[in-house]
């Protein structure tokens, strides 16, 4: 059976990251990028897909405890068995050279037998690779990809396996360093495990020590941030959506995506993360990320790219891998790269008006190419779209991607009227009052006093939280509060919130995939900044602490949460999830939302 979600945590180097499961496993692991194919894929297939185990031989699989050392990305895993007691260290050094994933074990007491299995498998574990011991080291070769592993043990093959068996004593220390490089060039220069663990525990402590928030939930936000780091992809400052793909939202079902890349929707939530907690360094990257990514024609604006802003995200099967838990079928890319969401001109535009606001975009060019999106939008924001949740049916009138459309002219107005940049403001203030009078009549029911998922549907979206959030309209007019309570009454499950209605009961549901889904941990948080917007604040700490009891052991959450199972389901660990943890705690710890300007008020329609 396959590990539970929860039992991982992850290591990384700031352009790839690893798995580790509770039972010393690295069952994922993409070199040389977050994006790149797989050696380890153990996690959506079985051992034979890939994996590097190193647990003492016999006895309990499951470690007795596990943490990350103190405010890094080094994780210690620790057993307790009748021979003794025994920690191993995992992590990736900064790169230099190549990628390096070090693993160190040490005897704490008694005198325990261990054994380390390494299966290689390249290409999302479908390629067995050639290996061969070279000046004692274990070379693999297949295809472009070549690793290497050095360690202070003997190692053997067998099984198309490479295995060491040693023992340790209270205070011996065993290394293992793995390194790839494209094969058609020489290896890189061997690292020192021990020089790289205080080199890198040292960077980590002292990025942990530029945080600035201070308040009651500080471990569970440096925690979250630590997180978003690990997912940034350091040489370009993309942050990719989470480490893995096709982690199912659904266990058994089909609703199993790639989320290696970067997504529009999450910019402004991103950069108001960062920027409020300290990191202006990493909101800058990820701000002059987006301007690359989205620079072009306006109409070919996409809603995610690639790490380094690559277009051509193609989708496929894996059909080799059985997926995670048998969730069929894993997919490589994401075919809604081709989608039109149109919330995303919003998003840019929010994100770069934050960015302005906190002295981040100090390049003048960057409004000629904002002033070419508005335009845009500014003649297409009636057009449907697949909206935010990336349905896979017909194109609707989704009033959230309405409200997204008022929030790019809203922030295009105040560009002109508070920064004297040059544009049509008299046109876009027409246009950003013309949509803001639509969404109101068309996108509000007021028999049920609540907006709805789509122009003339009655459903709810969980997305309709954003309403107040991003100032479309004050947190107490009765609108808000109504689409509140629907929100509560109508999508959540076990207090946590669904992103939109699912029939559990159809062969295809409304958003034109079969089967169900987890409660969306994202929207959840929103709620609960809501609650505490309309002063009902007890509750929303009340949600956010039930938020923080579901992350896992080392502090990291899913995309989703499965209450009837009380598993974690989706891609892991999940940057919208993190991103939502830290603006909440901010939130209720008393600081102003970023998103929304009092002193620019939404008209009253």
């Amino acid at each position: 059976m396959a590990a539970p979600i929860e039992d991982y945590a992850i290591v990384g180097d700031m352009q790839t990251a690893a798995l580790v499961s509770r039972s010393g496993s690295i069952d994922w692991l993409c070199f040389p990028r977050f994006d790149s194919g797989a050696c380890f894929a153990a996690l959506l297939g079985d051992d034979d897909n890939g994996h590097w185990t190193i647990r003492p031989r016999g006895g309990s699989a499951r470690a007795a405890r596990r943490h990350y050392r103190g405010d890094t990305l080094i994780l210690e895993t620790e057993w307790e068995v009748p021979e003794g007691a025994v920690r191993v260290i995992d992590f990736m050094p900064p790169r230099d050279q190549a990628p390096d994933i070090v693993r160190i074990v040490e005897g704490v007491s008694g005198r325990v037998p261990m054994r380390s299995c390494l299966r290689l498998r390249f290409d999302y574990g479908a390629v067995v690779p050639w290996v061969r011991k070279i000046d004692q080291q274990v070379a693999a070769v297949a295809g472009p990809d070549a690793v290497w592993l050095r360690s202070d043990v003997h190692t053997y093959g067998r099984d198309f396996a490479t295995y060491a068996d040693f023992e340790v004593s209270a205070n011996d220390r065993v290394r293992f360093v793995l390194t790839w490089h494209p094969s058609h060039l020489p290896p890189p220069t061997p690292v020192d495990a021990d020089e790289e663990l205080a080199h890198t525990e040292e960077l980590w402590k002292a990025w942990s020590g530029q945080s600035t928030f201070d308040g009651p939930w500080r471990e569970p936000v440096l925690r979250s941030l630590l997180t978003l780091k690990a997912l940034t992809y350091e040489p370009t400052g993309g942050i990719v959506a989470a480490a893995t793909t096709s982690l199912p939202e659904d266990i058994g079902g089909s609703r199993n995506w790639d989320y290696r890349y970067c997504w529009l929707r999450d910019a402004t939530m991103t950069l108001s993360a960062l920027i409020r907690s300290g990191y202006d360094q990493e909101a800058a990257a990820w701000g002059q990320w987006l301007l690359r990514a989205v620079a072009g024609s306006p109409a070919d604006l996409q809603i995610m790219y690639g790490v380094a802003g690559e277009r051509r995200l193609l989708e496929y099967d894996l059909p080799w891998l059985s997926g995670y838990d048998d969730s069929r079928p894993v997919r490589v890319g994401n075919k809604a790269v081709d989608q039109l969401q149109l919330d995303v001109y919003g998003e840019v535009i929010d994100a770069l008006a934050l960015a302005r606001r906190a002295g981040l975009d100090p390049h003048e060019e960057s409004w000629s190419l904002q002033a070419v999106l508005i335009s845009h939008l500014s003649e297409h924001w009636h057009d449907r779209d697949e909206g935010i949740w990336e349905v896979r049916g017909p194109r609707r009138p989704f009033t959230h991607s309405k409200v997204m459309a008022w929030v790019a002219m809203d922030r295009a107005v105040r560009a002109v009227e508070d920064y004297g940049l040059r544009g049509p403001v008299g046109k876009w203030r027409a246009v950003r009052d013309e949509i803001h009078r639509e969404v109101c009549a068309k996108g509000y029911d007021a028999d049920r006093n609540t907006f709805t998922q789509s122009f003339g549907s009655r459903d709810v979206d969980a997305a309709l939280l954003l309403i107040p959030q991003v100032g479309f309209l004050p947190p107490d007019d009765p609108r808000v509060v109504g689409t509140i309570e629907a929100v509560q009454r109508e999508l959540t499950r076990d207090g946590l919130v669904m992103r939109y209605p699912s029939d559990e009961g159809g062969e295809r549901g409304s958003d034109g995939m079969p089967g169900t889904e987890g409660t969306f941990l994202a929207c959840t948080f929103w709620l609960a900044d809501d609650l505490a917007m309309i002063g009902r604040k007890r509750d929303a700490r009340d949600l956010f602490c039930r938020l923080l009891d579901l992350r896992n052991d080392v502090g990291l959450l899913a995309e989703e949460y499965d209450p009837r199972h009380r598993r974690m389901v989706g891609n892991f660990p999940q940057a919208y999830s993190h991103i939502a943890l830290i603006n909440s705690a901010l939130h209720l710890n008393g600081a102003t939302p970023v998103r929304c300007d009092p002193n620019h008020a939404a008209p009253a329609a």
